[in-house]
């Protein structure tokens, strides 16, 4: 094969600008290095340098600007015999700035290609993290006022192994492309070009200017001597294989059939420190217990040890699409914090929906069935109130029965803490 340049699509830039040269290099380093089009990966985000993965007859990934060092990590992670291209611009090194701290910290198997023209070239020439103080851009005078980064330099301290930086218009491009992704590890290239369409409309930029410029620059030695580690993909292989295999997860088979048919959606309103979510989840494992399918949505506060804690689960025989509750059958209202916190569902419920209410709490007016509880006349504590009202509701065989509920507490609990749940099911029930 003579090229992996997509016929169908050819390269088209500005005239003169550089990323054409650097197009035609790495088609040509592909080729030097023997690689087909399968052996290849070419992962961009957006700008002149997102264009490059409809360029090549290879495999190619188009994302977000400066987020394309995310998705070839995991491109390379899942996929480690492809050689991973990434190519960005000056613009996505700026945005995604973080992700290549990472990538230098990372050191994995990953090359990628700055093609810096010192501006935002697709969107009107402003003024990007590499844009030199004095120049003229789109954007007015922003670019006085911010340092420009020296990518290499900012690449080596965050770790990365091999950074380097020359013009696109050097006579050994395609050579310093090959030694890159030759190295095993993160390497990356700072490859300074000409911008036509925006940049040099404004700014006197030529090759030899480049060339004089980058003369002036410290010189920095590659591979980098102090960042040469494991590459991180062969690391972590090493460290997996290590590992005690991870178990699969328990099924529950179906034993029991629902006290009720059709789907069935409750809510649990409580506090912090009530075991609300944990409620949720035994809810859930009754129902699979009587092959339902499930889903529960919790709400608390960032704080989490003050505040409305709630919990929404649905029961259905059917596929669950939209998990929203409007209606539910059964209100488990515990706490004022909760209740307050979903005031508004109350004036939606009939005389078909359920209320267990902890006796102390004040509900806005409503139309539903409401189960009275004295908890403290139980000598039930709030933290255990929640599993105490889901054994009022088995013994209720609303929604979920007795031996569905026991079956539940089984599985999330063991030992001394399932004799207590089991323990406080059951005075529930009394009461």
């Amino acid at each position: 094969m003579s090229s992996l340049l997509n016929t169908s699509r050819p390269p088209v830039f500005c005239p003169g600008c550089s990323h054409d040269r650097i197009t035609h290099a790495l088609d040509k380093a592909f080729l030097n290095l023997g690689f087909q089009g399968e052996d290849v990966v070419i992962v961009t985000d957006i700008g002149c340098s997102g264009l490059f993965d409809t360029f090549f007859n290879t495999h190619a990934f188009h994302g977000l600007h400066g987020r394309a060092l995310t998705y070839a990590t995991g491109l390379k992670m899942a996929h480690p015999e492809l050689n991973v291209i990434v190519t960005m611009g000056d613009g996505g090194l700026g945005i995604g700035g973080a992700h290549i701290l990472s990538a230098c910290r990372r050191n994995l198997d990953l090359t990628l290609l700055v093609l810096n023209n010192f501006n935002f070239g697709m969107t009107g020439g402003q003024f990007s993290a590499t844009t030199p103080l004095n120049a003229l851009v789109g954007s007015g005078f922003l670019n006085r006022m911010e340092r420009p980064i020296d990518v290499c330099q900012v690449a080596s301290s965050a770790g990365a192994p091999y950074a380097k930086r020359f013009s696109s218009y050097a006579k050994n491009l395609v050579e310093e492309m090959e030694n890159a992704i030759r190295f095993e590890g993160f390497s990356i290239l700072d490859i300074w070009g000409i911008c036509p369409g925006r940049y040099t409309k404004r700014n006197r930029l030529t090759p030899k200017t480049i060339e004089d410029t980058l003369a002036k620059m410290p010189s920095m030695k590659n591979p980098v001597p102090e960042n040469l580690r494991k590459e991180y993909g062969r690391h972590y292989r090493e460290l997996a294989a290590h590992q005690k295999p991870v178990q699969r997860p328990t099924t529950i088979e179906r034993q029991f059939t629902p006290p009720e048919a059709g789907r069935k959606e409750v809510i649990i309103l409580g506090s912090a420190g009530q075991r609300i979510i944990t409620a949720g989840e035994i809810l859930c494992l009754a129902g699979l217990a009587a092959g339902l399918q499930t889903t529960q949505k919790n709400e608390y506060n960032i704080t989490v040890l003050r505040g409305h804690s709630i919990t929404e689960v649905i029961l259905s025989p059917e596929e669950i699409g939209y998990t929203g509750i409007e209606r539910p059958d059964v209100v488990l209202a515990l706490s004022q914090d909760g209740v307050e916190r979903r005031r508004h569902i109350f004036e939606n419920l009939d005389d078909q929906s359920l209320i267990i209410l902890g006796k102390e709490i004040d509900l806005p007016p409503c139309n539903a069935e409401v189960h009275p509880i004295d908890f403290k006349a139980l000598k039930i504590k709030p933290h255990d109130r929640a599993l105490a009202s889901l054994g009022i509701l088995a013994k209720l065989s609303r929604i979920i029965h007795p031996d569905m509920l026991e079956s539940a507490i089984k599985y999330k609990f063991r030992s001394a803490v399932l004799a207590s749940a089991q323990d406080m099911v059951e005075r529930a029930k009394i009461g």
